[in-house]
């Protein structure tokens, strides 16, 4: 019976870790999908100079693709959701690549003046909280690369609609365009 107890308490913890950042950021840790996650990568350059922040990284699936795509390049993932943050920095520790690293941090706490490239999955809402950050402390030719949501009063360099069940979109932009 102790027994019971202790994993239903280890797992309303678990659903808890998940779903109460999901309240109050209003965007909950899903993972980017393979075709999109290869649309976005199609998006971007060959090389990349700077650092590369990924906003709300969840399972960190796609941090860790953009570490082995730009193996000289740092990328950081942030995440405020416990379970998936611990999950990515438990992938890393099975051999992830070395330039990848993940905070358990709220990224408006950040300073994103060095990006390179900014990625992030986040809803309508939140891409509209972030817009003010992004354009106050990205230098001038800073890429953002959005999946499905698009950033309001930016104009998109590039565009793609993937062809996946939901026609998602990804959207590639460049501060100061």
């Amino acid at each position: 019976m102790k027994m019971e107890i202790a994993i239903l308490i280890l797992a309303l913890a678990a659903v808890a870790s998940v779903f109460v950042p999901t309240l109050m950021t209003g965007a909950s840790p899903l993972p980017t999908s393979r075709p999109v996650r290869e649309a976005m990568l199609g998006l971007l350059p060959d090389n990349m100079v700077g650092p590369i922040y990924e906003l709300g990284s969840g399972w960190g699936g796609l941090a860790r693709a953009l570490a082995r795509r730009y193996p000289g390049t740092p990328v950081r993932g942030f995440e405020v959701s416990l379970l998936p943050w611990a999950w990515s920095r438990l992938r890393l520790m099975g051999g992830g690549p070395p330039n990848v690293a993940f905070a358990l941090a709220n990224f408006h706490g950040a300073d994103l003046s060095d990006a390179a490239l900014v990625v992030c999955y986040l809803p309508g809402p939140a891409m509209e909280k972030l817009r003010p950050k992004l354009e106050a402390e990205l230098p001038n030719g800073a890429l953002v690369l959005s999946n499905t949501f698009a950033l309001t009063g930016w104009r998109a360099v590039e565009e793609r609609t993937v062809p996946d069940i939901h026609r998602s979109k990804v959207y590639l932009y460049r501060k100061g365009e």
